[in-house]
C-alpha cells in the first residue's frame, strides 16, 4: 500500500493527499469544496472533540447550540466583522422549490423570497451576541462561559481536504465579561488550554503568540494563536482566542449593570478550533508508509493480528493469547482489536493497519507462543520486538506513553532545527527559499511593510510570541528601529 502514497521529497502536496484519502480519513465528495469525512476519520475527531470538551468544561464553560441561519443584517452591526467575512458568505434568498412546468426538473420557486436574506454561517458572534442581549442585565448574568460545536461555511475559492474547506466542523467559544481584564484572562487561558491540548495530546508543539493588526480576526482588538511547523517547513495555525473588547456589545447593544449600579457595555471573547487540526496531525507526523497517530487521540491504540493456523489446538491458544490480551489492555483503558478476519492475510492487514496509523501491531503466531512471546511493532519507528507473554499489557501500555513522547520530542527537534535567526533582507530570502521553517526577524511594526513583505515573499508574519524579548535592531525589509524580533513563515 506505502508504494501507492507519492513520498514527501517527490510531492509533498500529493502525498498529503494521498495519506488522506488512502488512510481512509477523508474523501472528495458531490459538493465542490465540501468533504465527507470517513469512519477513522471522524473517529480521531470525536476523541479531539472528547478531550477538548473535558478541558473546556475542567474551566467553567457549557456547551449550547446557537442557529445555523444569521439575518443579513446581522453582519452589518460590526464593520470589521462585515468587511472580514463578506466574500466568505454563502446567502440563502429562497425558502421553496418546484417543478419546472416546463419539464425542466426542480427550479426555484420565484414566489418564495425571502424578505431577508439569511447568511449560512461563516461564525456566530453576530447571532450569539443578539442572543445575549436577552440574557444580559446585571452582573450577576455575568460571566457567560458557553461552547458551540458547529459546521460552518466560509465559500472557499481553492480548498484542500481538513486544511480548507468550505464546509468545516469546529467548535467556536463566546463568553461575555464583566470586564476588560476578566476578558484578557479568560482569552489566554483559552490560548493555553489548545496549547496544552495541541502538545500533550497531539504530540505537536506550538508557539505561543498574538497576531499583528493585519492577521487579526476581524472585530477583534486582539488575536491570540498556536502555531505549529509542518515537516515541509510551513507553519499552520492551529488555534485562535479573540479578545473582542466590547466591539459585539455595542453593536447589538448590551449592557449590564455593574455593582455601583451604573451602564456599561459587556467585554467578550472568542475562540476555536476546527477539523483543520486533523490536516496538522498528518503533516506533523506522518511519513511515507502512510498516517502517524499519537496514542493519546488514536481511534485505535493496539491491533492484534493472529498468524492463522491450521492446527487447531494451536488456533485455539492464539485465540485464548489474544482475547486475554484484548481484556487486560481494556481494562487498562487501551483501546484495541483482535482481528480474526480470516478472510485477508496478515501482510495485508499489517500494511492496511501501518496506512491507518495504529500505534502499536501485536502478532501472534503459533512458532511465537511456543517460545512464550508474541511480536510487537510501533508504527513510529517501525521497529519489531519479541516480547515475553508475562507482563505484555505493562509492556504495550508503557510502549504506548513512550510513542507519544518520541513523537512530541521529534516534531520539538524538527521545530528547533527549523526555526532560523536573520538580520538581512538577503539572508531573509535565502533561508526562506532553502530551508523554509520559522524566521525570527525584526519587523519595523507597520501593516505597510507586513503587506510588503508577504507580497515579496508570501511569507507571514506567523505571530509576535507572548513573553518575546525586546531586542533592538533593524528591520530586514526598511532598515528602521525595532524593539523586537516577530516570527516569519510561508504558511498554509
Amino acid at each position: 500500500m506505502s508504494k501507492e502514497i507519492t513520498s514527501r521529497a517527490t510531492d509533498y502536496s500529493q502525498w498529503y493527499n494521498d495519506i488522506v484519502l488512502k488512510s481512509g480519513l477523508a474523501d472528495y465528495s458531490a459538493v465542490k469544496g465540501c468533504m465527507v469525512i470517513k469512519p477513522h476519520g471522524f473517529a480521531l475527531w470525536e476523541n479531539m472533540r472528547d478531550v477538548l470538551d473535558r478541558m473546556f468544561k475542567d474551566t467553567g464553560h457549557q456547551n449550547a447550540y446557537f442557529p445555523l441561519f444569521i439575518p443579513k443584517s446581522f453582519l452589518s452591526r460590526e464593520a470589521a466583522h462585515v468587511e472580514g467575512f463578506a466574500k466568505e458568505c454563502a446567502v440563502v434568498t429562497h425558502y421553496r422549490l418546484k417543478n419546472d412546468p416546463n419539464g425542466g426538473g426542480v427550479v426555484v420557486d420565484p414566489e418564495a423570497k425571502l424578505e431577508e436574506e439569511l447568511i449560512v454561517r461563516p461564525t456566530s458572534e453576530t447571532i450569539i451576541w443578539n442572543t445575549y442581549k436577552d440574557w444580559i442585565q446585571s452582573y450577576r448574568d455575568l460571566p457567560i462561559l458557553v461552547n458551540q460545536w458547529a459546521n460552518v461555511v466560509r465559500w472557499e475559492m481553492r480548498t484542500r481536504l481538513f486544511l480548507r474547506t468550505t464546509e468545516f466542523l469546529w467548535q467556536e467559544g463566546h463568553t461575555a465579561h464583566a470586564t476588560r481584564d476578566e476578558a484578557i484572562e479568560e482569552t489566554r487561558q483559552m490560548l493555553e488550554v489548545y496549547a496544552r491540548f495541541a502538545e500533550e495530546y497531539m504530540a505537536v508543539p506550538v508557539i505561543r503568540g498574538v497576531k499583528t493588526a493585519n492577521e487579526r480576526f476581524a472585530g477583534a482588538e486582539d488575536t491570540y494563536c498556536i502555531e505549529a511547523l509542518m515537516q515541509d517547513g510551513k507553519a499552520l495555525q492551529a488555534g485562535t482566542s479573540h479578545f473582542l473588547g466590547q466591539n459585539f456589545a455595542k453593536a447589538f447593544d448590551v449592557q449590564f449593570r455593574d455593582k455601583q449600579n451604573n451602564l456599561d457595555y459587556v467585554w467578550a471573547t472568542s475562540w476555536g478550533v476546527s477539523t483543520r487540526l486533523i490536516g496538522a496531525l498528518v503533516m506533523a507526523h506522518s511519513d511515507d508508509q502512510g498516517l502517524v497517530l499519537p496514542p493519546r487521540i488514536a481511534p485505535l491504540q493496539v491491533v492484534i493480528v493472529p498468524i492463522m493456523s491450521k492446527d487447531p489446538a494451536a488456533q485455539a491458544r492464539i485465540n485464548e493469547v489474544a482475547d486475554k490480551l484484548t481484556a487486560e489492555l481494556r481494562a487498562k483503558g487501551v483501546t484495541v482489536k483482535y482481528d480474526n478476519d480470516d478472510t485477508t492475510r496478515p501482510g495485508w492487514k499489517f500494511a492496511e493497519y501501518e496506512m491507518k496509523g495504529i500505534p502499536v501491531r501485536v502478532a501472534l503466531g503459533a512458532r511465537d507462543l511456543e517460545n512464550n512471546v508474541a511480536e510487537v511493532a510501533r508504527r513510529d519507528t517501525g521497529v519489531k520486538s519479541s516480547v515475553q507473554l508475562d507482563g505484555l499489557g505493562d509492556h504495550i501500555v508503557t510502549l504506548l506513553d513512550d510513542i507519544q513522547s518520541e513523537l512530541y520530542r521529534r516534531a520539538l527537534e524538527f521545530r528547533t532545527t527549523n526555526t532560523h535567526r536573520v538580520d538581512t533582507w538577503d539572508e531573509f530570502v535565502k533561508v526562506l527559499d532553502e530551508k523554509a521553517g520559522f524566521i525570527a526577524a525584526h519587523w519595523d511594526g507597520t501593516g505597510e511593510t507586513e503587506e510588503k513583505i508577504k507580497e515579496l515573499t508570501k511569507a507571514t508574519i506567523r505571530c509576535i510570541p507572548l513573553n518575546n524579548p525586546a531586542e533592538e535592531g533593524s528591520c530586514i525589509l526598511t532598515g528602521k528601529p525595532s524593539s523586537q524580533r516577530v516570527l516569519f513563515a510561508r504558511a498554509y
